[in-house]
């Protein structure tokens, strides 16, 4: 038998076999867990008095105060609880709205229906654009039988994917726009910048996207992406008023101490250098500046990568893990776009076979989802940010290694 160290740079371990029983085993969990909840709830509250889908309610009770033409009130919290109260009863705990204006685009349709129509459209809907652009991404490879037959048990059961559905949250769309913004940003620049746009309603993805298209010079997609969003805040603010703009501005300092700073949201669920630094005792100005070392780190790397002749897959790659380093409020339910990354390094390594590691590392960013809040809770390991940014230098590195293989190449084509 290899030692095990072998085994997990060769990646031989994680056979087609195990792969697909993972994948059942957790999938066939979450569908129990969520028919016993569904079982044990009366009238969309559980058992503890939450709406099911608990973050959706946020969503619809803000939707439904769009809808009045009192937009800007979703923004004030008390009045905010208030509507949620209303609609699901007097014990239903707060779940805030701390989204931009853009996001009531989606929001306010929603509340038009009942509330489980609404959850069952929104689960539904964003899951299966979820599906399709892991399976776009997966479509240089899908002519294999093995990848075929098991591509979509894996993306259905991906941990993170679950953890979203449970709580109603914005991830599975989020995933599928960025995925989205990817495949097409090489052949259509502008539609690629339309949906980073859109992207916005989750501003903190935004930090290293521009740098990564700015290095590429990827000028018409800047461009789209600039009129887009000009064209959202205009229209959002004719749909929903302009005061709806001001209380979201307002409300971002607020809603950064008492959610960020001082971990009222669990610096167990948070998956950044910042929460970090928290979990471990350090105090908000070292959090805020580890986290601006990392961030800073994260960002030169990406804009070097993107600079270079490295392929379109790992440029992908590291900017969707990059996205989620660089940022200090990333929740466990966000780690559902690490789909679009996995599924881009799977693709190439398919094709033209895997680095050291990469393939013990997906199997890893695969599981982490389902075991981050529970260790990081329990004995303050954060091992969510450690897997994801171990993931990120080992693909640096081989990118690197790319690198100067092709400046090798090119010195020696010009000696001959």
């Amino acid at each position: 038998m290899r030692p095990l160290w072998q085994q997990l740079k060769s990646g031989d371990w994680l056979t087609l076999e195990r792969i697909r029983a993972y994948s059942l085993m957790v999938l066939v969990i979450g569908l129990a867990v969520g028919a016993v909840w569904i079982g044990l709830s009366k009238d969309g509250v559980d058992r503890y008095g939450k709406p099911l889908g608990t973050d959706f309610s946020s969503f619809y009770a803000a939707g439904s105060m769009a809808l009045e033409g009192d937009a800007a009130a979703a923004y004030d919290f008390g009045l905010h609880h208030a509507r949620e109260q209303q609609i699901f009863g007097a014990a239903t705990p707060y779940y805030a709205w701390l989204y931009p204006p853009i996001f009531f685009l989606v929001a306010a349709p929603l509340a038009w229906l009942p509330y489980p129509a609404a959850f069952a459209v929104w689960q539904f809907g964003s899951l299966a654009l979820y599906l399709i652009v892991i399976g776009t991404i997966l479509r240089g490879v899908r002519a294999d039988n093995a990848v075929r037959r098991n591509w979509l048990l894996v993306a259905i059961a991906f941990p993170a994917v679950l953890l979203n559905i449970g709580h109603g949250q914005n991830g599975l769309l989020s995933a599928a726009l960025f995925g989205a913004a990817l495949i097409t940003l090489p052949r259509r620049p502008v539609l690629a910048g339309v949906l980073f746009a859109v992207l916005a309603y989750k501003p903190q993805f935004g930090i290293a996207i521009p740098f990564a298209l700015l290095a590429a010079g990827r000028w018409r997609t800047i461009a789209a992406a600039c009129l887009t969003l000009a064209l959202l805040i205009a229209v959002t603010a004719f749909l929903f008023g302009i005061e709806a703009w001001s209380a979201f501005l307002a409300s971002t300092s607020v809603s950064r101490k008492i959610l960020l700073e001082s971990g009222a949201v669990g610096f167990e669920k948070l998956q950044s250098a910042f929460a970090v630094v928290r979990l471990w005792g350090g105090g908000v100005t070292l959090a805020y500046v580890v986290q601006a070392l990392v961030s800073c780190a994260v960002v030169a790397s990406i804009v070097w990568c993107w600079r270079s002749t490295c392929d379109e897959a790992h440029k992908a790659v590291l900017l969707v893990a990059g996205t989620l380093l660089a940022s200090p409020h990333i929740l466990d339910y966000d780690l559902v776009v690490l789909a679009i990354a996995m599924a881009f390094l799977a693709t190439h390594g398919l094709r033209f076979g895997f680095r050291p590691f990469e393939i013990s590392l997906l199997g890893a960013l695969w599981v982490v989802p389902s075991v981050a809040r529970q260790a990081a809770g329990f004995i303050a390991l954060p091992v969510g940010f450690l897997v994801i940014a171990a993931f990120y230098m080992t693909v640096l590195m081989h990118v690197r290694d790319q690198a100067t293989a092709q400046r090798s190449d090119r010195l020696r084509a010009d000696v001959i």
